[in-house]
């Protein structure tokens, strides 16, 4: 009776991650190693009143015949993930190869599609998490130091960036560091440079970006931490006050390993978002000077020609990134719950 009951409960999300995790999962590593077939080309000889002519033209019947027989593509296993839009595996030999310095080497790898992607991506995560990881802590901490009356009222305008969607948020702060946006018009100010502008330069892109990242997702960081405070025993505040303890010192040692719990949580999430990290790049029309992951997927699957294996390739290595990122926070995570049980 008990495994009866148990079946019935977890058959609806059994199936759902079937439907929705599984199935897509898998259709997206069979895509990963198929190409699409080339059009079947043909060769005619057209002769008319001034002689013969030979045509080449697409054979629209064989084309059609070829691709309803393997719908999938060409099989080419790993191929793709070697190409230079991806892995570039001779691009990369060569640079090596030719470069005299990291520098050099370094410079040859931003050159290539994929490298340059992560590299963003890469640099996007590791700052912008443990950031607003910060500032989330911070403000949580002086929310909660206010007195009941304005209290609510702070707590509404923290929650304002997260409130507003990514791409609006992007859209808004993108106008405002426009050269004749306020932010704009201030830094030309300050620089004493009329011609200064953010989005001529990759570098302060990328600090534009990260900003926003920040900006965006540091109020999700503060409402998790300020409902940790609320469970936070006073007792043990009254205990370090009267054994001596500064605030720094009771942030350190009472307040922090209580929420520690809370901000694994929080890095997780954030890691997993960060790294797919897409709406600022488009809301900042930055791809001139920063492109992720998430972008080079959107960019595969536009245009007129959809480039679907390249696009499910791009999404397993992503995938591959996650985990790699995610293994050592759950294996921290998997060791503390050890220990406690």
């Amino acid at each position: 009776m008990k495994h009866s009951t148990f079946f019935w409960f977890f058959l609806p999300t059994g199936l759902a991650m079937l439907l929705f995790i599984a199935l897509p999962l898998v259709s997206v590593v069979l895509q990963s190693v198929h190409t699409p077939h080339e059009a079947v080309l043909v060769t005619v000889e057209n002769c008319g009143p001034f002689g013969c002519k030979k045509e080449t033209t697409i054979d629209q019947d064989a084309t059609s015949t070829l691709r309803t027989a393997e719908p999938l593509g060409r099989f080419v296993g790993l191929d793709i993930y070697f190409d230079r839009g991806h892995l570039a595996i001779n691009e990369v030999r060569d640079a090596w190869a030719t470069s005299e310095s990291w520098g050099g080497f370094f410079s040859k790898l931003g050159n290539l599609p994929f490298y340059r992607a992560v590299a963003f991506t890469l640099t996007f995560t590791f700052t912008v998490t443990p950031l607003l990881i910060a500032f989330g802590l911070m403000i949580a901490l002086g929310v909660n130091a206010l007195s009941e009356r304005v209290k609510g009222l702070v707590i509404f305008v923290s929650l304002l960036p997260m409130i507003v969607t990514p791409l609006i948020g992007s859209l808004i702060l993108f106008w405002m560091i426009d050269s004749r946006g306020i932010l704009g018009n201030a830094i030309q100010w300050l620089a004493a440079d009329p011609d200064l502008s953010l989005k001529a330069s990759t570098g302060l892109t990328w600090v534009m970006l990260i900003v926003y990242g920040v900006w965006h997702s540091a109020p999700f960081a503060f409402v998790v931490f300020y409902a940790g405070l609320q469970t936070l025993p006073m007792d043990q505040i009254e205990s370090a006050r009267i054994d001596g303890a500064n605030r720094w010192e009771q942030v350190r040692y009472v307040i922090i390993p209580h929420l520690m719990p809370l901000i694994t949580f929080v890095a997780l999430i954030q890691l997993m978002d960060n790294f797919r990290v897409f709406e600022p790049i488009v809301g900042f029309n930055a791809e001139a000077h920063a492109t992720s992951l998430s972008w080079i997927i959107f960019n595969d699957l536009g245009g007129e020609t959809r480039q679907l294996s390249a696009a499910a390739t791009t999404s397993m290595l992503t995938i591959f990134g996650v985990a790699i990122l995610l293994t050592p926070v759950l294996w921290r995570t998997w060791q503390d719950f050890k220990g406690k049980s």
